[in-house]
């Protein structure tokens, strides 16, 4: 009795230890998410009043419209005000849920991203997922095959497609198909009302940006999965998963690249995260109505609420899929758990 006393003494502090130590990890990454949004909201407000160009001229440059006109617009869109007022009106409508109302559409902010961010989603996410699965079987062959001509072929591709910029391989598509694809948009208008129809319309006018962004989301993962399997090959637990017998395959599929996977993992939520970053430049290529596209557009005039409100919001979505990457991470390898 008094040993299973002395032992239960012994247990509950390292098991309060282990529950204050995830409360803990918890709180600090919740904290630092937190502080990193505030300085995304800081920042987003003053780097687009940092860029060229004024609205009220760009927005009145075709009309004819008297100085008492012009000093209306200007109070009325709320650029008259000093640039501490901005911030401090642009807070306190952001702490109520308002993003703002567009200088160039003339409607809220928040309308906008919510109706173009499903098209960028089927953009991204179809090649994302597509990309993940792609690169992370040919990573694998590729670490599993070190040093083959195999390996070497698909490294030299990774490598090309991940250092080429974007829009340029967007164009190249373009210009291989010549016209066998969409070049632009996202339906064709004599596309029937049906659900078949406008599928079908869609996903025609999805691959040639589609391969565009799988090409190079594609490239990354394999360079990651092949690096991190090439770290493991070595380990002395596959040396013995083979002195028992196991199969080259088995040891590969239950051992190797369970433990490879955890670097890609935080890659992939990053990826999800940054779900417009790269898709700026490919939705202006084959203007694919989605936000990059509404970004690049609204970069022109410049549309300061339209540019506020997508930055937070793509910036806050990283943010949380960090947090969710590193609360994964500790939930999937004991060695961060243990620290």
């Amino acid at each position: 009795m008094t040993e299973t006393l002395a032992a239960a003494e012994l247990t509950d502090p390292g098991e309060r230890r282990g529950g204050t130590g995830t409360a803990r990890f918890l709180l600090g990454k919740v904290g630092a998410a937190l502080a990193s949004l505030l300085l995304v909201v800081v920042l987003g407000f003053l780097l687009f009043r940092a860029i060229p160009g004024d609205p009220v001229t760009t927005l009145t440059r075709d009309r004819l419209m008297s100085p008492e006109q012009i000093a209306q617009l200007r109070e009325r869109l709320g650029v008259d005000k000093p640039l501490y007022q901005q911030f401090l009106g642009y807070l306190g409508d952001l702490l109520h849920g308002d993003l703002g109302t567009s200088f160039t559409y003339n409607r809220p902010v928040a309308d906008l991203i919510a109706e173009r961010f499903w098209p960028t989603l089927l953009l991204v996410g179809t090649a994302t997922v597509l990309a993940v699965a792609l690169g992370l079987w040919l990573g694998v062959l590729a670490a599993w095959r070190h040093g083959s001509a195999f390996d070497r072929a698909q490294t030299g591709i990774a490598l090309t497609l991940w250092s080429v910029p974007q829009f340029w391989l967007g164009l190249l598509l373009l210009i291989a198909t010549h016209g066998l694809f969409p070049s632009g948009g996202m339906r064709s208008p004599d596309a029937g009302p049906g659900f078949l129809a406008q599928t079908g319309t869609i996903a025609y006018h999805l691959v040639l940006p589609g391969v565009t962004l799988l090409a190079v989301f594609y490239a990354q993962y394999m360079l990651v999965m092949r690096s991190s399997l090439l770290g493991e090959m070595e380990a002395d637990y596959l040396t013995t998963a083979r002195a028992k017998g196991l199969r080259d395959d088995l040891v590969r599929r239950r051992h190797a690249v369970p433990n490879a996977l955890l670097p890609t993992v935080t890659l992939v939520f990053l990826q999800f995260g940054m779900v417009v970053s790269g898709a700026v430049t490919v939705e202006t290529v084959f203007s694919w109505p989605g936000l990059g596209l509404l970004i690049y557009q609204a970069l022109g005039v410049p549309d300061l609420p339209l540019l506020q409100g997508v930055f937070i919001v793509l910036a806050g979505a990283v943010v949380v899929m960090n947090l969710l990457a590193e609360v994964l991470y500790r939930v999937l390898d004991p060695r961060v758990r243990a620290r």
